[in-house]
């Protein structure tokens, strides 16, 4: 089979600037896959970089193709791979070196010498075709539809977030913030068995989302100081607002546990650490997933989460950057996709 050497892609040249324009594939070395991309989901990492050509302390160094949540189905194999072409797989963006102590000892998320698809300067899956390990993808169930397998990534980060927050059965949870990945928490953590789950936000349709969700009390935040709750067991911060997570932290019940998920700022003036010492208050972080996959894909399959709901928008390769602009121009849009394929 003659493989191809390139492939169609997105490429961002700077804030503002993509391109569709033609890529070198890497060649197929043994253990990797070749996948044909079905659908990219865009994640608030690739709006900051398409609008500011950075993320947090990464910046864009040279043109890179961004797109870390996909799916597709495996065209070409390189030797010692199990796996058989026309195979459904969702994309897990970054796997680790595999090598060092930390992924040996199964943190794989937190790899020092990690890379993740679609974090400049490593080219991502807003492409046609793209090259990945085999340890990389995870086949679909037969129950979840190839474009939904884009949201299991994202799924993935709320299956990680709700192991770190240690939510159990019984408890009460707030999560401040009903984006995508607050309200894919909420889901997870009704599978998790929380007894009751409290959403805050500043949009009420996003709110309404999470209120069709499952949420038993949501809460519009908007001009609030004080969101009058206490008791609350478990708080995950999905928002990104230091404000949020400051609001959440005088909810918790003494010895409660508050779980940073939204991407926080590189430092953040204000954290109440007397007032978390005296109550004796975890307050710990959540950075990707590290062997929650599997699980996103069982929750998937069986209806536990409704990835469907969460999809809002669909749009070609061509239109990339519109796809960026989306849920920034429309705050109705919770989750869309790129389809390279259309």
């Amino acid at each position: 089979m003659l493989l191809p050497d390139t492939t169609r892609a997105a490429v961002l040249h700077g804030p503002g600037d993509l391109r569709t324009e033609h890529i070198p594939l890497p060649p197929l070395g043994p253990g990797d896959v070749l996948v044909t991309v079905d659908a990219v989901g865009v994640c608030g990492s690739d709006m900051h970089y398409f609008a500011d050509g950075r993320n947090g302390a990464n910046t864009l160094r040279r043109p890179t193709v961004l797109g870390h949540e996909a799916a597709g189905t495996v065209a070409a194999t390189g030797s010692g791979v199990a796996l058989v072409t026309g195979t459904r797989v969702a994309v897990e963006p970054a796997v680790g070196c595999g090598a060092c102590p930390t992924c040996r000892s199964g943190r794989y998320n937190l790899c020092p010498n990690g890379v993740c698809l679609g974090s400049p300067p490593t080219h991502g899956a807003f492409a046609e075709s793209v090259v990945v390990p085999a340890r990389a993808v995870h086949p679909l169930p037969d129950a979840v539809p190839l474009e939904l397998g884009a949201l299991i990534e994202p799924l993935a980060v709320a299956v990680w977030a709700v192991r770190r927050a240690e939510i159990g059965l019984g408890d009460r949870v707030l999560i401040t913030g009903a984006g995508p990945i607050g309200l894919l928490v909420l889901q997870v953590a009704r599978a998790a068995g929380a007894a009751e789950v409290i959403v805050t936000d500043v949009n009420d349709a996003r709110l309404d989302r999470a209120r069709a969700f499952g949420a038993d009390v949501v809460l519009n935040t908007a001009g609030r100081e004080d969101l009058g709750l206490d008791g609350v067991d478990r708080l995950v911060e999905c928002s990104a607002h230091p404000v949020a997570l400051w609001q959440g932290l005088r909810t918790l019940r003494p010895a409660g546990r508050a779980t940073v998920v939204g991407q926080a700022g590189m430092s953040v003036d204000g954290l109440p650490l007397a007032h978390l010492q005296r109550w004796e208050i975890d307050l710990v972080t959540a950075f990707r997933y590290a062997h929650a996959f599997p699980t996103a894909l069982a929750m998937a399959a069986d209806g536990r989460v409704d990835l469907a709901g969460i999809l809002t928008g669909r749009f070609p390769l061509d239109r990339a950057a519109d796809a960026l602009r989306a849920p920034q121009q429309d705050p109705s849009h919770l989750k869309v996709v790129v389809r390279p394929g259309d």
